[in-house]
C-alpha cells in the first residue's frame, strides 16, 4: 500500500473534479483500509481494493455533492481573458481545454464518469474496471459508449447534432406507407 495515495488522489480528483472533496474521499479510502488491515495485507491486491472502495465512496456521494457544486458555482461562469502573446495563449488555451473537459465530465452521470476515468485516465482494462465498479464487462462497455457519446456532444455540438448513433445522418422526414 505504500504510494497508493497518490494514484488513490488521481483517481478521486478525476471522478469527483473537487480537490478538497478528492483529498476527503482519499482519507475516507484510507481510514477504511485501515479498519480492514489484518484481512486487507493478505490480499493479491490491495490497492485494487482501495481502488474500489473510492469508487464506491465517489459514486454513492454524486448527488450530495453536486448539489453542492451547484450552490457554489459563480454565477457568471467566466472564461479566461484574452492573453498577451502566443506563448501564453497556447498554454491557456490547454488550461480552456481541461476546464472544458472537466465541465463536461462533470455533467456525466457519476457511474458513467468512473468507467472513463478508470479506463482512460487511470489505463485500467474493461475485465479490472469491471471489476473494480462491481459490474458486469457489458455495463462496463455500455457505459463507456454512452459517456463518450454524450462528451462528443457536449464538446462538439455541430457533430453531434449531424450525426446519429452510428454515424448516420438524421432523417428528419416523415416516413409514408
Amino acid at each position: 500500500m505504500d504510494g497508493c495515495a497518490g494514484g488513490l488522489l488521481r483517481t478521486a480528483y478525476l471522478i469527483v473534479w473537487d480537490p478538497a472533496e478528492a483529498e476527503d474521499l482519499v482519507q475516507e479510502t484510507l481510514l477504511r483500509v485501515a479498519r480492514r488491515w489484518p484481512r486487507v495485507r493478505r490480499m493479491d491486491q490491495p490497492a485494487a481494493y482501495a481502488r474500489r472502495i473510492l469508487v464506491n465512496l465517489a459514486t454513492d456521494g454524486a448527488r450530495r455533492r453536486s448539489r453542492r457544486r451547484l450552490e457554489l458555482a459563480p454565477a457568471d461562469g467566466a472564461a479566461l481573458e484574452s492573453h498577451a502573446d502566443e506563448l501564453s495563449a497556447r498554454v491557456f488555451g490547454a488550461v480552456e481545454d481541461r476546464l472544458e473537459l472537466g465541465e463536461a465530465l462533470a455533467l456525466l452521470p457519476p457511474r458513467q464518469r468512473a468507467v472513463l476515468v478508470l479506463r482512460y485516465f487511470e489505463d485500467l482494462s474493461e475485465a479490472e474496471t469491471a471489476r473494480t465498479l462491481g459490474c458486469s464487462l457489458g455495463t462496463v462497455k455500455s457505459s463507456a459508449s454512452r459517456a463518450l457519446g454524450r462528451l462528443r456532444e457536449t464538446l462538439e455540438p455541430d457533430a453531434a447534432a449531424a450525426a446519429c448513433g452510428n454515424g448516420h445522418l438524421i432523417d428528419t422526414k416523415e416516413r409514408q406507407p
